[in-house]
């Protein structure tokens, strides 16, 4: 008797989505080292330091104290009012325990909140370039990604020009991520103040804002729109993490304040789904937000002297690479339409940003992410968060291979 076939296709709503570009370059170079090939990955947005001694340690005894049973889905009594403490002492920005959620990583709440208030009609605005999941989660939803490109001279940033040329009634959310992945702009607080000028006629328009990369800032000071627009408090959803400000991607503890309705919202979608995140990286987090904070700088500095120079090496390759100078983060945006059109030694057609980078990869054995997964093009992603001497070294082997293409 023959079974009948069984039908191999994925849903509707997941074949709209792409994969992320940053992780299928990741996993390019990862295969690419394992069979025997050197590789020098800037692909990947994290810090290559070590997740600090204290915060460490604090994991460590919170398994050998037994903790490592559900908690509540919001997070634990202890992380919620580290969190507060920290929106209070860094930010200025006053919640209570039911404001505040601590999630998987940052990453799902920002979906769990995206998904928690859209509908198909509603459209989500946010500038390009943005990172690579925002419109794929907004689609998620069923909703409609709204991108902004800038103009020459807006510095990557949304202007209150274009922040009004964008709205429109079915605007549900503001999407505004500074520093910014992949661009490190940074917002002044009177750039947020004009933008939530142009807000004040859209009461429908929730605000999200993705602060992930807060501590990293080099030139200028950051500030927090609800910090910047008091009077958007309660419409802000102020998100965070530890992923990047201490160095812990892979303890995936994300949280974040807002609303008492959103983050409700937020805390149902989490209890039908992952529930609460891991008893072992709360109780990091905890000594996290509420330890020292002064390796922060430290760190700052080594990366805006890695920022610096790498910034110098792609100098020495203008007019095939122009960057700006990024005020934060630990990205360069590096423009290369100089190179569209060249082939590559072997004969190779350079068309876009995308053949540029496989060219990279597989030729100068370097992975950087293109710029059309940011939607903005032609350009590509470095991240500067390597050892100085690999960094140095992809740098310079990024600058010879394109020389190399006639």
């Amino acid at each position: 008797m023959r079974s009948a076939l069984t039908e191999n296709q994925l849903s509707s709503v997941v074949s709209r989505i792409r994969p992320s570009a940053t992780a299928a370059i990741a996993e390019a170079a990862r295969r690419m080292a394992t069979e025997g090939r050197a590789v020098i990955s800037l692909s990947t947005g994290e810090l290559d330091f070590d997740t600090p001694e204290h915060i460490q340690q604090a994991a460590i005894d919170a398994m050998r104290q037994g903790h490592t049973r559900y908690t509540s889905v919001s997070g634990t009594a202890a992380l919620k009012q580290a969190i507060i403490g920290k929106f209070k002492r860094d930010n200025g920005l006053s919640y209570t325990t039911d404001q505040v959620i601590a999630s998987t990583g940052a990453k799902q709440i920002i979906f769990n909140a995206l998904l928690a208030t859209l509908e198909p009609s509603d459209e989500v605005i946010f500038v390009a370039p943005y990172w690579v999941s925002y419109p794929e989660m907004v689609l998620l939803t069923g909703a409609k990604p709204v991108v902004v490109t800038p103009e020459v001279g807006d510095d990557f940033k949304l202007t209150p020009q274009s922040l009004a040329a964008a709205l429109t009634p079915n605007t549900r959310w503001l999407l505004l991520n500074s520093p910014g992945n992949p661009s490190g702009a940074l917002y002044s607080a009177e750039e947020l103040q004009a933008l939530g000028e142009i807000l004040c006629d859209h009461p429908r328009v929730l605000i999200m804002s993705d602060d992930i990369y807060e501590p990293i800032v080099f030139e200028g000071r950051f500030t927090s729109f609800a910090q910047a627009v008091p009077d958007f408090h309660d419409r802000t959803l102020t998100v965070n993490g530890v992923s990047k400000s201490h160095a812990m991607t892979g303890w995936r503890l994300g949280y974040a304040g807002g609303p008492c309705w959103l983050i409700k919202g937020i805390e149902l979608l989490q209890s039908q789904s992952t529930t609460n995140p891991s008893s072992i990286s709360q109780a990091a987090a905890v000594a996290a937000l509420n330890g020292p904070q002064d390796f922060i700088a430290h760190w700052c500095e080594r990366l805006r002297v890695r920022r610096d120079h790498a910034l110098a090496v792609f100098a020495s390759a203008r007019p095939l690479l122009n960057v700006a100078c990024p005020p934060a983060a630990f990205y360069l945006y590096v423009e290369c339409a100089a190179l569209m059109g060249k082939c590559t030694p072997a004969g190779d057609l350079i068309v876009t940003d995308i053949d540029l980078c496989r060219y990279l990869l597989e030729d100068a054995g370097v992975a950087v992410v293109p710029g059309t997964a940011f939607g903005l093009a032609p350009y590509f992603r470095v991240s500067y968060s390597v050892r100085d001497e690999d960094l140095a070294t992809a740098c310079q082997l990024i600058v010879d291979a394109c020389r190399a293409l006639v």
